[in-house]
């Protein structure tokens, strides 16, 4: 009788507790669960052809992959993650160096591959973004 009221009442805790969390670890919950996070510009660094970039580029790329939409993560299949990361095309990649591991960017005219690598996993995912897609081709020289 006893443990059927102390399992109900405890049951009750935890029901409330987690339909009732506040904003903050809602967030971070999520964070972690999040495909494409955000940047900011103090925690990368980012490399183009073995050159860093600094400044006002720095500061362009982030925001506009802060602000590039989301189209569809792409499932890598085990034994699969040399592909992605090194694709065939052979087209040199924007390389951000973040605190949870490393993005390979790789523009195309109308879309942009990110490959994020981590420790533990690789995921890769499209977005929509622009300003990044025109900067692709401007370094290419494909525009007039």
């Amino acid at each position: 009788m006893t443990w059927t009221v102390v399992s109900i009442i405890l049951i009750s805790l935890v029901k409330i507790l987690m339909t009732c969390l506040p904003t903050g670890p809602v967030n971070w919950l999520m964070s972690k669960f999040q495909v494409h996070s955000k940047l900011s510009a103090e925690d990368v660094t980012i490399t183009y052809d073995g050159y860093n970039l600094e400044d006002e580029d720095k500061t362009q790329i982030i925001h506009s992959f802060n602000e590039a939409i989301f189209m569809k993560q792409q499932y890598i299949y085990p034994g699969t993650e040399d592909f992605y990361l090194h694709p065939e095309n052979g087209d040199t990649p924007l390389v951000i160096d973040t605190k949870s591991g490393r993005l390979f960017v790789y523009t195309h005219e109308d879309h942009v591959d990110v490959v994020k690598q981590s420790k533990k996993k690789v995921i890769a995912y499209s977005l929509f973004s622009d300003y990044l897609q025109k900067r692709s081709l401007s370094v290419t020289g494909d525009v007039s």
